[in-house]
């Protein structure tokens, strides 16, 4: 809690401000000459350990030394055991020097091979590059035999998909519809209208087209999207990363469907139309107009030739009856593949529109691929996370007619709408005391109005195909899983690491029985989270890529109805401990995990617009239930590892849209209801900030930008707030201080000692590695380091140094990090040992188990199969794994002859 100011606090802090107090310092950024290290080309690896049956381009990043590459330097992609391969790059961000720290690389469709090599030297060109022409009102895409129309405005995305001189697919549009009330009334359809594109990448290997838009109907406009195609030389396909906004009222907007639809001409005869759906593994195969099963058989040809989805031979050839009472067989029109659930999904069909529907099939999870078309060609479209995401749908329309509709829903017009109306009532807390008293009975943060889902975000991810005729059946299984689990490749964790980013972690280490057992309980822990997400069915359209917060052993069940023990929205940084676990060993489990978590955490728990834009919600039942909206849950620590990783496009925007987020703290108070603190007016442009969870996640933003772009304005407002903490009494362990928004400096408060056991657990440990290794600010630095070696201190030698010490002493187990990080930086090996006690102990955390302590339920009737880890939380597996990563890193000798000290008692 931070310290009272004086009464007369407002007039002295103005005159500070108004007399230059908050002027930027130079902060002796790092510029010393430093050798230019010796090339090495970076090894790049399958995240599944080997090449896919189908690539659909890829696209990665990777980091180099500093010095190493300069700016401009021409890179190529080396195949492993052969020759240069069509590729590009750019710079995704540089070191201080101006060297490049990463680069982002993009293949063409088709990548087999084993291995790759990043290497000096120039890139080979693709031979069917892609290319982009523009016009007045359109954009053109052009790969191989195939041209892509893109829309700057007006109703369609994509106007029209043409081979050759054949239009194979005609307008690409957004669908969305309302209801009025969540148990049924009156539908408004909406359709998406494009207000803007532009071409962001131009080839030759990929090319990247952004489209801006609303969802237009019922006299208004609402729904933003922002939607990017992404085309890769031989291929094809286009991916399509589709994110939008929910800007309305949750309690009169309904969302009762939203999805993506493409028209399909219809040429071919009907026996010759077919129809193609991806199911759990198979594949749904069936013509519109069938020749099979028949009474009469129109012979073998024609019954073999339409199952392989080619055109029959001529109809001169089939048998007499079949051929003189084809007009008698029904020609099905309309079909749907609906996944409901996360473990079910029905097949039905239908003639048409004012006939019934007949099931055709059922099944668990579908891989959420459609194909309709015939021998001339045809579209595919597939969904990403289909049944994880659910309640999501693949319809085919109209397959009978001229035209069919080919349509993925993110959110099903058959499931029940969207409901994002708060889960409960004010029950009496409209004052902050009653609010208080809530927060201590559910741990959750109540306030009427701030329990609101206006603003947050979802992206989804899906694949539409552009085919010259009907695939056969491997090559649409392979499409579909391709789109399904996208293969990845990576830079080799030895080549990370050796590159120097992101701060203090090592490679895995099992050379000592210690180490060992500390590397097989990351492993476990990571295994036991991955597991929990398909025990506990965390899963849904919403809620896919979070986990719990926290454990209820009496019921066996994990307190999703708990106030703020229920989702974990990014509590105590679990996006991190996934990520560094990823970076260290390349793990597709570990990857896949932290990749849907950033995709999550990043957009559902963040408010986009609105009065808490740029803030993130603290961890609910419902994801923006919490009335607790900071930086901490928004922060672009979270997201950096996944976009250097990638060079995602998507998570680049929500990093930038963070960087005067701060701006919303002007009213957005985040102290507001902290019992019996007095709250003394600031000047106008300054509020209270805490040093790691709001200073340092908005950092992460600036340190983002200005590695992005280069701009020195984000560098010096680093180094302001820097410098400003590092000239305070008390440094970094004054918790935190006012901050003057437009200099980018703190407010000196005086005397003042207030540790709070969050302040370094939301990133801050990561981002203070990072600036302390690119920015020179010594006083900053010891500052850091002062906090570091006394937040865990024995209260006896504290309280001799510093008299009675106000704040928590909670997760000293999760903090044994920041000693040993002031051990390694001051190369101190008692306060090593001391750090290794620390992590030792367990306190507060999770403790390092003899062997897996995993172990099934078996006491009780339960609904499903449960599996526990005793005292699990996802507080302390992510403070845990951390913890175990960094000290790994920094003190390995220690961790190796520290003696268990007797564990305290656990605090939660």
């Amino acid at each position: 809690m931070i310290a009272s100011p004086p009464a007369d606090r407002r007039s002295v802090l103005k005159a500070m401000l108004l007399g230059g107090g908050s002027g930027l310092l130079p902060g002796g950024l790092a510029q010393a000459a430093m050798a230019q290290p010796a090339f090495a080309p970076a090894p790049i690896g399958w995240i599944d350990g080997a090449a896919p049956p189908r690539d659909l381009g890829q696209t990665f990043g990777v980091p180099w030394p500093r010095g190493m590459v300069k700016r401009g330097e021409a890179l190529t992609v080396r195949a492993e055991g052969g020759g240069a391969v069509p590729s590009q790059h750019w710079t995704l961000a540089t070191w201080p020097d101006g060297s490049v720290k990463w680069s982002g690389h993009a293949l063409a469709a088709g990548a087999d091979a084993a291995g790759y090599t990043v290497a000096r030297g120039r890139p080979t060109r693709p031979s069917n590059r892609v290319r982009v022409s523009e016009t007045t009102d359109t954009i053109v895409i052009r790969s191989g035999d195939i041209a892509w129309t893109v829309a700057k405005s007006g109703g369609a995305l994509i106007r029209e998909a043409r081979r050759g001189d054949r239009v194979v697919m005609g307008p690409v549009e957004l669908v969305a519809s309302t209801v009025a009330d969540p148990d049924g009334g009156a539908s408004t359809p909406f359709a998406g209208h494009v207000t803007r594109a532009v071409v962001e990448q131009d080839g030759p290997a990929r090319a990247v087209v952004r489209i801006e838009g609303v969802h237009r109907g019922g006299g208004r406009d609402w729904l933003p999207f922002t939607l990017r195609l992404y085309a890769h030389a031989g291929g094809d396909h286009l991916r399509i990363v589709h994110s939008f906004v929910f800007d309305g009222d949750p309690a009169r907007d309904f969302i009762s469907g939203l999805g993506v639809r493409a028209s399909v001409p219809m040429r071919a005869a009907l026996h010759d139309r077919h129809v193609r759906l991806a199911t759990d593994g198979g594949l749904f195969a069936e013509a519109v107009r069938p020749l099979t099963g028949l009474r009469r058989d129109p012979g073998r040809a024609f019954r073999e030739a339409q199952v392989a989805g080619r055109a029959v031979p001529p109809l001169a050839e089939m048998g007499r009856q079949v051929r003189e009472g084809l007009d008698r067989i029904p020609a099905w029109g309309d079909f749907a593949l609906q996944q409901l659930s996360a473990n079910g999904f029905t097949l039905r069909k239908r003639t048409g529109a004012g006939h019934g529907w007949i099931d055709a099939g059922e099944g668990r999870r579908a891989a959420g691929l459609g194909y309709v078309g015939g021998p001339d060609g045809g579209a595919a479209l597939g969904l990403r996370y289909f049944w994880q995401r659910h309640p999501t749908q693949i319809d085919i329309r109209d397959a009978d007619g001229d035209a069919a509709t080919l349509t993925a829903w993110l959110w099903s017009p058959d499931a029940p709408a969207m409901d994002l109306r708060p889960y409960h009532g004010t029950m009496g807390m409209e004052g902050y005391d009653a609010q208080n008293q809530g927060l201590d009975v559910t741990y959750e943060d109540y306030e009427p109005g701030w329990d609101n889902a206006h603003g947050i975000a979802r992206t989804s991810e899906l694949t539409l195909w552009a085919l010259d005729a009907t695939p056969d059946a491997d090559t649409l299984l392979a499409m579909a899983a391709a789109n399904a689990e996208p293969p990845r490749l990576m830079a080799a964790p030895a080549h990370i690491h050796s590159a120097d980013v992101f701060g203090d972690w090592d490679l895995p280490d099992r050379s000592t029985p210690k180490r060992a057992a500390i590397e097989d309980q990351l492993a476990n822990l990571i295994d036991f989270y991955a597991d929990e997400v398909d025990r506990r069915s965390w899963y849904g359209f919403w809620n896919h890529g979070d986990v719990m917060h926290s454990y209820d052993g009496d019921r066996h069940q994990w307190r999703y109805d708990i106030g703020g023990f229920a989702w974990a929205n990014s509590e105590l940084s679990p996006d991190l401990w996934l990520w560094y676990s990823a970076l260290r060993t390349r793990d597709p489990r570990t990857f896949r995990l932290a990749e849907a978590m950033t995709r999550h955490t990043g957009e559902v728990d963040v408010h986009h617009i609105g009065r808490f834009a740029g803030l993130g919600t603290r961890h609910g039942v419902q994801h923006w239930s919490d009335s607790s909206k900071q930086p901490r849950v928004s922060t672009a620590a979270y997201r950096r590892i996944f976009y250097y990783l990638t060079a995602d496009e998507r998570v680049g925007d929500l990093m930038r849209q963070l960087l005067t987020s701060d701006a919303t703290l002007q009213h957005v108070e985040i102290g507001r209801k902290v019992p019996g603190a007095k709250r003394v007016p600031l000047p106008e442009g300054v509020v209270e900030m805490s040093f790691g969870t709001v200073w340092c996640s908005l950092a992460a933003a600036w340190l983002t930008e200005w590695e992005r772009t280069g701009d020195a304005r984000w560098r010096d407002r680093l180094v302001a707030g820097m410098d400003s903490i590092g000239r305070m009494e008390s440094g970094w362990m004054a918790g935190g201080a006012p901050f003057d928004l437009k200099s980018g400096r703190f407010i000196d408060p005086g005397p003042k000692i207030a540790f709070s056991h969050l302040n370094s657990v939301f990133g801050a440990v990561e981002v203070n590695a990072e600036l302390l290794q690119l920015l020179n600010v010594p006083r900053y630095r010891a500052a850091w380091l002062d906090y570091c070696r006394w937040y865990n201190a024995p209260v006896a030698e504290f309280e001799a140094k510093f008299g009675k010490r106000n704040g928590s002493t909670n997760l000293r187990e999760g903090h044994s990090r920041l000693t040993a990080y002031a051990a390694h930086e001051t190369n101190d090996a008692a306060l090593a040992a001391r750090a290794a006690r620390e992590f030792y102990s367990g306190d507060a955390g999770l403790g390092v188990a003899d062997g897996d302590p995993r172990h099934p339920v078996t006491t009780q009737p339960l609904a499903a199969p449960v599996i526990e880890w005793p005292g699990v939380s996802t507080n302390g597996a992510s403070q845990w794994g951390l913890a175990a990563i960094q000290n790994l890193a920094l003190i390995p000798a220690a961790l190796d002859a520290a003696s268990p000290e007797p564990r305290r008692r656990r605090r939660r």
